[in-house]
């Protein structure tokens, strides 16, 4: 019943607002201008007149724009708000003309306005503007949320971003603050040599990761395609060309799987290579390059999450993913040689295993559930095993092991790394392992890719990958709890 009311309330304001639009028409204002010759933000007055005394007027004319978010004592004092910030308009009868005055009668809060007048503080100490001209830019039809409560329903600041930003200064200093992360990514790849490339976001197969993808259809050449579940077969084939030895893309991916507070099925993600170096060399870069981004964003590499205190000063912690197993369960995967034996102890641990399971299917079970919630400070698990890391590098001390390495942050994946699998006969029984997996009913396996096992014939240097979710690093170091918080628009089921 409360909806239904708030409903029509709401309608009830937009008809009179459409009113006030149609009154102002028919004086000949045009309630939606081309343009208006801004001379300066708010945001720059507050900071050229900061030591402006109150009650001090100065004779400096402006013109200013924005949002109106406060309006009293009948439209003489309005607040209005910027992408800079907020100043006050002082509009009084004395220095504006009559048909401005009446203007203000038709305006409300939301409507987008620009004046011009001389900047003043008042005896209250308020920054102001005395105007001396009006002139309205953008007639807002419906009403913003109540000042003083805010918007803060989580699942409505997804769906209208536009309705958030307006009234949360937190979500817009989120928004400004992911644009500096990936800008200074950027800058920090380029300084160290990488060269920005792009690939397919449409693809004739879905490879470069175990995920289930979206799938689509191009009419005119009548064949499915696949929406990016990875850039990392296309990188590499980059690589193999030779055109540069150090290269990266930042890409948006899709999986068609599960939505929660750290995922969503569109994402962005970091993906590198260098040539000549191996996995231990994608450490140290990982840490390097995220301690470097904490400290130019934040000024400190000791970040705040949720109330838990998180070092990102290098060098972080190094353990092996059956080590981390052993030391959190006491049971050393490493002995269990037969399927059977590993998914008797997962079991007698709580977690739940397939009969089909391999033994790295095992492993990384009992990895997310008994080791995860643990690894709240970096570090990097090393050493997966083989079965889950069809593109990595056999490794070079266990045959069962491949030489890869997943960074935690907070329980969470952040980055994922590679040697390299360069090996053009190793990587087809890898991908034929993946085929038969798929056609045995596993979605997320891969099919073998011929034109990239064709690419390998020719020669992939000695590589070192690594791949880092944008979207969590942006989650830890603005302290956000939900991706959504994060990704302006999250994917989201439509409303009915």
């Amino acid at each position: 019943m409360t909806e239904k009311v708030t409903q029509s309330a709401i309608e009830s304001l937009r008809n009179t607002r459409i009113l006030k639009l149609n009154d102002l028409v028919d004086k000949g204002i045009n309630p939606y201008p081309y343009t208006f010759d801004r001379t300066a933000s708010n945001g720059e007055l507050q900071d050229k007149y900061a030591e402006l005394q109150k009650g001090e007027e100065t004779e400096d004319v402006y013109n200013v724009a924005g949002r109106i978010m406060a309006i009293r004592n009948n439209g003489m004092f309005m607040d209005i708000m910027d992408s800079t910030g907020k100043i006050q308009l002082f509009s009084h009868k004395d220095t504006v003309p009559e048909e401005k005055i009446a203007l203000l009668k038709h305006l409300d809060i939301g409507d987008m306005i620009g004046a011009t007048g001389a900047v003043r503080r008042t005896p209250r100490g308020e920054l102001s503007v005395r105007v001396k001209d009006l002139k309205i830019l953008c007639k807002s039809l419906l009403p913003l949320p109540e000042k003083w409560h805010g918007l803060t329903d989580i699942e409505t600041r997804s769906r209208q971003r536009y309705l958030d930003l307006i009234m949360n200064e937190d979500s817009k200093n989120i928004f400004r603050k992911r644009s500096f992360i990936i800008q200074e990514i950027r800058s920090y790849l380029k300084e160290h040599g990488f060269l920005e490339v792009d690939t397919p976001l449409l693809q004739t197969m879905a490879g470069g990761a175990s995920a289930k993808p979206f799938v689509t259809h191009h009419n005119t050449l009548d064949i499915p395609m696949y929406l990016r579940i990875a850039p990392e077969l296309y990188l590499k084939r980059l690589m193999v060309g030779g055109l540069n030895e150090k290269i990266f893309e930042l890409n948006k991916c899709f999986r068609n799987e599960g939505i929660s507070p750290k995922h969503n099925p569109e994402f962005t993600m970091l993906e590198l290579y260098q040539a000549y170096v191996d996995y231990n060399e994608m450490m140290v870069l990982t840490e390097n390059l995220i301690s470097t981004i904490a400290q130019k964003v934040l000024g400190t590499m000791i970040i705040d999450f949720q109330g838990k205190q998180i070092d990102l000063s290098p060098p972080w912690q190094r353990s092996t993913m059956v080590g981390a197993i052993k030391k959190y369960t006491g049971v050393d995967f490493r002995q269990l040689l037969l399927p059977q034996e590993a998914i008797e102890a997962a079991k007698n641990m709580g977690v739940e295993a397939d009969e089909d399971d391999n033994w790295g299917q095992i492993i990384d079970k009992v990895f997310e559930e008994k080791v995860e919630p643990h690894l709240i400070q970096p570090i990097h698990i090393i050493d997966y095993p083989r079965e889950i890391s069809p593109l990595a590098k056999a490794h070079r001390d266990d045959s069962r092991l491949v030489e890869r390495f997943e960074t935690r942050i907070n329980g969470w994946e952040v980055a994922n790394a590679f040697s390299e699998l360069n090996d053009p006969i190793d990587q087809r029984s890898r991908f034929e392992m993946q085929a038969q997996a798929k056609a045995e009913g596993d979605e997320e396996a891969c099919d073998v890719d011929e034109d990239y096992l064709t690419a390998l014939e020719y020669g992939l240097p000695p590589t070192g990958g690594l791949g880092i979710g944008i979207d969590r690093l942006i989650m830890l170091l603005t302290n956000s709890a939900n991706i959504r918080d994060v990704i302006a628009f999250p994917t989201m089921r439509p409303k009915s």
